[in-house]
């Protein structure tokens, strides 16, 4: 298992983030300076081993997921990865 964690780079505009600030303090909560909103993507995969599981992940979080121009993104290998070809347990991190 993997989780790809997405947000905006600073100095990008973050209208959900706004959205988001400007309704809790219309609840009432106070001394919020700023909130961002970002993304988590889970993947479940097979991979011979947990660095090839992070490349893999980096490589797809790079090609597809996050767009470098306006997004920071944060792989983790965070769980069980399904050995290719193992019946063996899985190990978490």
């Amino acid at each position: 298992m993997g989780t790809i964690e997405v947000w905006l780079r600073p100095g990008i505009a973050d209208p959900q983030g706004a959205t988001v600030k400007r309704a809790l303090e219309a609840l009432s909560y106070q001394g919020i300076s700023g909130v961002r909103v970002g993304k988590v993507i889970e993947v479940a995969l097979e991979a011979p081993d947990y660095e090839s599981a992070g490349r893999t992940l980096q490589d797809m979080t790079d090609r597809l997921l996050a767009n470098p121009v306006i997004e920071e993104a944060a792989v983790k290998v965070t769980g069980p990865v399904e050995v290719a070809g193992s019946q063996a347990g899985s190990r978490g991190l």
